[in-house]
Order: C-alpha cells, then structure tokens, then sequence
C-alpha cells in the first residue's frame, strides 16, 4: 500500500492577515520614529537637519521639516524620552497585534477589536480640530478593521453556538 503525498494547502491571505500587516507597518512607523528620536537627539545633527532643509527650495514641505525640527529641538530631555517610551510601548502592541492576527488567534481580533474601538473618539476629536487627509484615511481604515472584526467576531460565535 503506497501513500500518495497530499498537495500542501494554497496559502490564502485573509482580511485578518492585511490588518496584521497594516499593524506591522504601523510597528515599522513607530520603531523608526523612537530610532529618529534617539537621532535627533543630537543637538548638532538637528543643526545639520536644519542647515541643508534651509539651502532646499521653498515649499509645503520644506516649512513641515523646518517647524518639526524646531519644534523637537524645543522638547526637553525628558519629553522625548518619554515619547520615545510611548512609541515603543504602541510598537509592541501592534506587533502582539498583528502576529496573533496573522495566526488567526480569537484573542488577538478582541484585543485588536478592543484597542482599536478605543482610538476611535481620540481620532475622531483630532480630525474635528486638525482635519488633514491622513487622519481621515487613518480613521476610516481604523472604523473598517473594528467593523470587519466585529462581524467576524459575531460570526465565529454563532458557528460556535450552532455546533
């Protein structure tokens, strides 16, 4: 009796497994944001920063680099540690976020569903005072991922329930 190898299973890629990548570039955003931080702690580069953003030509996004820099050289020392903590906290979040929703683990959707659904009034009062495309594109993905796994969070419970 001869044993025929089964086909491996086609990778599929679900709705969970793009919320667990959009996590991870979040993760991606928030390490190179505590990294820059460490960076641009140095006085003299923040200096450096400003001298070759002031030889490039004026523009939109020539005025954003010059008022951040400024304003960053104005924080003291213990604001940037502390927002440099903040970032890696949020990082580590979302990496346990987007893992277990990589892994389709239930208890990653409730966590992601939980702390998501949480953010939402903060970005909503931030949209209110600061409209910018951005935030509105951050709030509608965020209220679709708290949509969609609400939807699969019932669905699992009434296949749960029926069985």
């Amino acid at each position: 009796m001869t044993t025929a190898a089964r086909p491996a299973p086609a990778a599929h890629f679900s709705v969970l497994r793009g919320i667990a990548v959009y996590k991870g570039l979040k993760v991606l955003l928030l390490l190179a944001l505590a990294y820059g931080e460490v960076r641009l702690h140095d006085a003299s580069l923040i200096a450096k920063l400003l001298v070759w953003a002031s030889a490039r030509p004026s523009g939109l996004e020539h005025d954003v680099v010059i008022r951040l820099l400024q304003w960053f050289s104005g924080l003291s020392t213990s604001t940037i540690h502390t927002l440099r903590i903040v970032s890696l906290i949020y990082a580590a979040i979302f990496a346990v976020e987007g893992v277990g929703l990589w892994m389709e683990k239930r208890w990653a959707e409730w966590m992601t569903t939980i702390i998501t659904a949480s953010l939402i009034p903060l970005e909503l009062w931030e949209l209110f005072h600061r409209p910018n495309f951005g935030k509105a594109a951050v709030l509608m993905a965020n209220i679709g991922i708290v949509a969609y796994l609400v939807w699969q969070l019932q669905s699992k419970h009434k296949a749960a329930s029926a069985a």
